[in-house]
């Protein structure tokens, strides 16, 4: 009887043991599978300088950084709120209609959304005038308000070329659009 307890015992620790292995076998496959995928990296690409001008004449919204061999930088997406909505109305077939637009900014580089920043009242007044000239039966479609953001940004490119001598903003979001 003594030896049937034994076996048993004996069993349930070989099986316990079994699945211990087990599990640090995988532990560590999946590690080691991790430490291999993280580690193997592709050659750094070099960018020259006129792929940089074409991205940037084309509106490319890919990130170039500058690495430690000293490539050149386009610089990380950062985002300029305008401190309040814009609200106004616009005469539409129907109705005159009320609209609300939160927009941002997407510049690149801590240089460019300094230069935003200081602009703003310049830029909020250049987009409320692009925001006036609308009518309410655009704004109601989506080809309209691809059509706004076209012009908005085209806008604030030239005022700012006129303050800055660059453009400085790479894209007009509208965050919030709201039409009554």
């Amino acid at each position: 009887m003594a030896d049937e307890n034994e076996l048993e015992l004996d069993n349930s620790g070989k099986k316990k043991k079994l699945i211990i292995i087990i599990a640090i076998v995988a532990v560590l496959a999946i590690a080691g599978g991790a430490a291999a995928f993280f580690m193997m990296g592709g050659e750094d690409e070099e960018v020259t300088q006129a792929e940089l001008d074409a991205a940037l004449d084309t509106g490319s919204t890919e990130v170039v950084e500058a690495d430690s061999g000293g490539s050149a930088e386009i610089g990380s997406a950062l985002y300029v709120p305008m401190p309040r909505p814009f609200r106004f109305n616009v005469p539409g077939a129907a109705r005159d209609r009320f609209v609300e637009i939160r927009v941002q900014l997407l510049v690149r580089g801590a240089d460019n959304e300094e230069a935003a920043k200081k602009h703003v009242p310049l830029i909020e007044s250049t987009l409320l005038a692009v925001f006036s000239q609308s009518n309410a039966d655009d704004l109601a479609t989506s080809a309209g308000k691809t059509s706004l953001k076209q012009k908005s940004l085209s806008e604030v490119h030239k005022i700012m070329k006129e303050v800055e001598g660059n453009k400085i903003v790479e894209k007009v979001l509208f965050t919030g659009f709201v039409m009554q």
